[in-house]
């Protein structure tokens, strides 16, 4: 079978299939390519017009189509099933013991839009709900003057962030900790970078069984989403240093959010997804709210 027939079936099956994307692909067409090429050990940035009509052996397509199989049977995220994902082009580590890394924060640091807010005095870093260890990995690597800490209360997700910053060479830089939100993190922090549990309990009633698939830990934020992050803003003030900011990502929950904290004034930054998913608190604007 040539490949370009192999993606084809492929994309059919997944899209006959009732499944819900949002773990490193948006739609059948891409998860399709990453399964595909995963399977064949092929890389999966390869220029799929260039190898369309590359022969597959047979046992090299019923491997393919059992792992399609797998990803429709389980529902499964692909990330899970591939044990990878990506952010911002950066490969990591990643198993059912923690969140699947999505978080617009990534982008963020990428993209230098967190970068006015700190200065030469910023040193200390704390990526609090750290899960996989995605964000604390990239902020050393786009950041080599700071000292980050990842801290998660999850022992299961730890490990997983232990795998990404050994895998990535940056022992020397980062500090994974357990801790129940700030309890073990003894501040002051130059810049927190959170991507807490935010969803609210009627939209956790809803998720696909892909979402399901993860820890509840890593998502649940109670009635309104907002639990993890009331204790976070009431206890954060005096763990930042004088010019410390906070940079936290809410998702879809920005109603929920100005109906909890109707007198904090956030900064809400442009992401891909739009400006209302993640906002930066100065210790200014925390301490001005009443």
């Amino acid at each position: 079978m040539k490949l370009q027939a192999l993606l084809a079936q492929a994309e059919q099956r997944l899209n006959a299939a009732p499944l819900a994307y949002g773990h490193g692909t948006t739609n059948a067409h891409d998860e399709a390519a990453w399964l595909v090429l995963w399977r064949l050990g092929m890389p999966l940035d390869s220029n799929l017009d260039a190898v369309a009509q590359q022969d597959i052996a047979a046992q090299a397509v019923d491997a393919v189509l059992a792992l399609i199989d797998q990803r429709i049977s389980t529902r499964q995220p692909a990330a899970y099933l591939t044990q990878q994902a990506w952010l911002q082009g950066v490969q990591f580590h990643v198993d059912r013991r923690s969140i699947v890394p999505r978080s617009f924060i990534a982008e963020l640091i990428a993209d230098g839009t967190i970068d006015p807010w700190l200065s030469d005095a910023t040193h200390r870093v704390l990526d609090l709900c750290t899960g996989n260890g995605s964000l604390a990995v990239l902020a050393a690597m786009a950041w080599p003057e700071v000292q980050v800490w990842g801290a998660d209360l999850s022992i299961d997700a730890l490990a997983v962030a232990r795998i990404n910053v050994d895998q990535h060479g940056l022992q020397s830089r980062i500090t994974l900790l357990q801790s129940d939100g700030l309890s073990a993190c003894p501040g002051p922090w130059d810049l927190i970078l959170c991507n807490p549990p935010y969803v609210n309990a009627a939209s956790m009633r809803t998720l696909p069984a892909e979402y399901l698939a993860e820890p509840e830990l890593a998502l649940a934020g109670g009635e309104d989403g907002m639990d993890f992050v009331r204790a976070l803003l009431r206890d954060v003030p005096p763990q930042l240093s004088e010019n410390g900011v906070l940079v936290l990502e809410i998702g879809n929950e920005r109603a929920h959010f100005e109906a909890a904290f109707p007198h904090l004034l956030p900064i809400w930054l442009p992401t891909s997804a739009g400006a209302d998913q993640v906002l930066l608190l100065t210790r200014e604007l925390l301490e001005q709210a009443p």
